[in-house]
């Protein structure tokens, strides 16, 4: 029965839906030990299409770019790093411009999200996007997660979901994890290039509930002439307990690491052979980071509906050295800079699900409040030279307080009609202490955002999305009260707290053809403000008015009992409403705006011991300055894992990344440098970051 909730067999298929709870509910019912176990068993149905890596099916969603992300695929899919989870969701592309302790860069529907801005990423409850960071805005780094505990990824794209607030203009991913492991389990992987990791989990049945706990180290040196010598560490213990129609998790999470950077470099150092292709312009840019947290959420079902809770503490911290200029402002020193950050946050959340009636209609209603605030003391900005803090450009005190409350409605008109309505109100409030006077201040903001869906269907195992929504992003609270510029003291005027966001989208979803899940979606997205990257400075700061439009084309199948295929092709523009930047260069392009996403995978399973993954991502030509004059090349990477079972509890796994060893960039950006001995005004060049060479890491694994 139980894997009926996971799955979205027949209990899935009941209206109204909510994947995450249902799938939260089944753990409550059957325990994950029972959910992991019936994993490797799909049933077939005749009347139901079922995919072992999605939960895609017809009338599983409100959108045709909603789905879940099982964890079949999750545990399948060889990662190079621990963000690259969030590339299971179609569309989105991980990848890295610095150190792996680094939060990495995302792009999704023809954004350069930078670190997160514009998507938002949940895990059980908590959030993971950072407003004011130090390095940016909405700054998502998952270095602190261990992808073996991860159960599903329920992901939206776009803005049409009432729970989903700050920075999820782009779409958002909600990250659960499992209450327990049928088995313990040991690991140790080894890699090329002083790769090392290992990890130790198990769950403990105690009286009453279940505690998993789990530890791992890693380090790696990378293929870096300027070895990385990263270093992380993570640790997780969780508490979970299902009484009734009541179930509780509490969970205590600990990462620290440390590393050494080769940040993106001008193309002329090494077409000039002044470095090698993965040389560093600074050898001691540098970073470290620490994160603790405490988390607890709460389901429980009541007569016509259930509650759920949440409440979160998280201790972070931050010191990261760059130098993307290098002599340009400095000639003398280096424009190295330091940005560090030390950052407490309080949060939580509480809703209520009434399922009935409405003037005798099938109909829920849904209420909710989630609230949060982050305390920096302080968060800064600091000349740097060699690695080491030599001057402050701007250090401040922060506290930043947001609130949202949500309503929403699913009522179904009539057996092929549906509709999901919503309204969110959010207030903004941000006092900031600047050591410079001027920038120094208080301020608030309230922006409301409605939504609208309409479904229809099924008809021939079909169904039709029209979609509709505003939301928002917010600014760095830095940037709200700031009035002048904190290196040249030039006076400016302080930007918008909460920016405007609108979407629309028209979509499709079938299973007609038995083990195919196929979905489209056209999308369209305008945004009152929008955040590009400024080399300079090392950081982003808000631009014009911008308008993305695209089609999504996603699909699941099932070619025979052991060979799962996947295939998902993303195609986006993004232009500014008005033309930006000065002459000769201005015009309408969205630098770093990706245009065309392509990834493709075949999972092999149940050919005796063995098994495999292959996967292929592609992510395209983009512009790097407004007038397009500028492009990025398009890159190409395959993955591929094969495993073989030595015996029914231990598994040998080979995991090769950039299987044809292509030389390809992870990111591409253009602005003006300065190399020793050239001109005072520097040149303006592409600077990458380039993709690792074929790597190959094997792991030993074993249950007990």
């Amino acid at each position: 029965m139980l894997s009926f909730f996971l799955y979205g067999l027949p209990a899935s298929r009941l209206w109204p839906k909510r994947p995450l709870a249902l799938a939260l509910h089944a753990l409550s019912l059957g325990g994950a030990s029972a959910a992991q176990a019936a994993l490797p068993e799909l049933p077939t149905l005749p009347d139901v299409v079922v995919s072992a890596n999605y939960e895609n099916g017809v009338g599983t969603s409100d959108a045709a770019s909603e789905g879940l992300v099982t964890r079949n695929l999750l545990q399948r899919r060889p990662v190079l790093r621990p963000a690259e989870v969030l590339e299971f969701v179609p569309g989105v592309i991980v990848s890295q411009h610095s150190g792996d302790g680094k939060a990495n860069q995302y792009y999704l529907r023809g954004f350069n999200l930078d670190h997160g801005t514009d998507f938002a990423t949940h895990l059980d409850g908590m959030p993971v996007n950072m407003p004011t960071h130090a390095h940016g805005q909405g700054y998502t780094d998952l270095n602190f997660l261990i992808p073996e505990l991860l159960q599903s990824i329920h992901y939206r794209k776009g803005l049409y979901a009432a729970e989903d607030g700050d920075f999820s203009s782009a779409g958002s991913a909600r990250l659960s994890l499992v209450d327990s492991l049928p088995q313990g389990l040991a690991s140790v992987t080894v890699g090329e290039r002083q790769f090392k990791r290992a990890l130790l989990a198990k769950s403990v049945e105690l009286r009453a509930g279940s505690l998993l706990y789990a530890l791992e180290g890693a380090s790696n040196d990378g293929p870096w002439q300027n070895p990385e010598n990263y270093r992380r560490l993570n640790g997780v213990l969780r508490y979970s307990l299902a009484e009734g129609g009541t179930k509780h998790s509490l969970t205590a999470m600990a990462y620290t690491s440390r590393w050494h950077s080769t940040d993106q470099v001008p193309k002329r150092a090494i077409d000039s052979g002044l470095i090698g292709r993965y040389g560093a312009i600074d050898p001691s840019d540098h970073g470290d980071a620490q994160r603790y947290s405490l988390s607890w959420q709460m389901l429980r079902s009541v007569d016509g509906g259930e509650w759920a809770a949440s409440a979160y503490a998280i201790r972070s911290r931050l010191k990261l050295f760059s130098n993307f200029t290098y002599y340009l402002d400095n000639p003398v020193d280096g424009d190295q800079f330091e940005q560090a950050e030390s950052r407490q946050v309080l949060g939580g959340g509480l809703s209520r699900l009434w399922q009935g009636q409405l003037a005798g209609l099938e109909s829920n209603t849904t209420l909710g409040v989630q609230w949060r605030k982050d305390s920096l003391r302080p968060v800064g900005l600091y000349a740097a030279r060699d690695g080491q803090r030599t001057g402050v450009t701007q250090e401040s005190r922060v506290e930043q307080n947001s609130v949202g409350v949500y309503a929403q409605n699913e009522t179904r008109w009539l057996p092929w009609l549906r509709t999901v309505a919503g309204l969110r109100a959010d207030r903004l409030k941000v006092d900031v202490t600047s050591n410079i006077d001027a920038n120094s201040g208080a301020r608030s903001a309230w922006i409301n955002s409605p939504k609208f869906s309409l479904i229809l269907g099924p008809w021939a195992r079909s169904e039709f999305f029209l979609n509709w929504g505003q939301g928002f992003h917010s600014n760095d609270a830095r940037g709200i009260t700031a009035r002048v510029t904190a290196r040249t003291g030039e006076a400016i005027d302080p930007a918008v707290p909460l920016v405007r966001t609108q979407g629309r989208e028209i979509g499709f979803r079938s299973e007609w053809i038995p083990g195919l899940q196929s979905s489209v979606a056209l999308w369209q997205l305008d945004m009152a403000s929008e955040l590009v990257f400024v080399g300079d400075a090392g950081e982003t700061e808000a631009s014009g008015a911008s308008r993305r439009h695209g089609v999504e084309f996603n699909n699941h199948y099932r070619a025979t009992p052991w060979l799962i295929l996947d295939l998902d092709l993303a195609l986006s523009q993004a232009r500014f409403r008005q033309m930006q930047g000065d002459a000769p260069n201005a015009g309408q392009h969205v630098p770093g705006a990706v245009n065309k996403v392509l990834s493709a995978g075949a999972t092999v399973i149940g050919l005796g011991p063995w098994s495999g993954q292959f996967q292929l991502r592609y992510f395209g030509p983009r512009p790097l300055i407004e007038d397009d004059s500028v492009r990025s090349l398009g890159t190409t990477l395959a993955y591929v894992r094969v495993a073989y079972l030595l015996s029914a509890d231990t598994r040998v796994t080979l995991d090769v990344f950039n299987l044809f060893n292509r030389r390809v960039s992870d990111i591409d950006y253009y602005y003006a440098s300065r190399l020793p001995g050239e001109p005072a005004g520097g040149v303006s060049d592409i600077h990458s970051h380039p993709a690792e060479p074929r790597t190959l890491r094997v792991s030993l694994s074993t249950h007990f």
